[in-house]
């Protein structure tokens, strides 16, 4: 009789620790997601403050026309992105993607900095001239739905 029970403890313990083990596995894994997920914001949403402040994130929407400027060094570059809504200044050190141009579509990642500015680690511009991030492409169209109510009184 001692002997059975030695036997179902032994496969309780068995039991338990793989549940631990697994529990272990997927903490770990959840995390890892969780710290690897960007996640999209147009300009409007980053004004009103609805992006995180301590991560990266990204922003999208059009290079406004006029606002490329490059610094001396040749590789750092200030522009502004706008959602027709608001625009956001990106400060970007590094080569641009040959298709980045004014007024066309771009998604940069990211952080913003103590003065508003977002300092971009990553910009990715439009492949070809149909083409947008569908992100941007959804955040310009809201953009300009919003402005359309604002101007429009039914």
């Amino acid at each position: 009789m001692k002997l059975a029970m030695k036997s179902r403890h032994k496969k309780l313990i068995l039991v338990a620790v793989a549940v631990i083990a697994l529990g272990v596995v997927a903490a770990l894994v959840l995390n890892a997601f969780r710290s690897n997920l960007v996640f999209f914001f147009s300009p409007t949403q980053v004004v009103k403050g609805e992006a995180p402040r301590d991560r990266s994130f990204r922003i999208g929407g059009l290079v406004e026309a006029g606002s490329l400027r490059r610094e001396k060094d040749g590789v750092t570059a200030h522009f502004r992105i706008t959602d027709t809504a608001q625009t956001l200044s990106v400060t970007y050190t590094g080569l641009l993607p040959d298709l980045f141009k004014e007024g066309k579509g771009v998604v940069a990642e990211g952080r913003l900095n103590s003065d508003g500015v977002f300092v971009a680690q990553q910009v990715l511009a439009k492949h070809d001239e149909n083409y947008m991030p569908p992100e941007a492409a959804s955040a310009l169209e809201q953009a300009q739905k919003a402005q359309k109510t604002l101007v429009s009184p039914n």
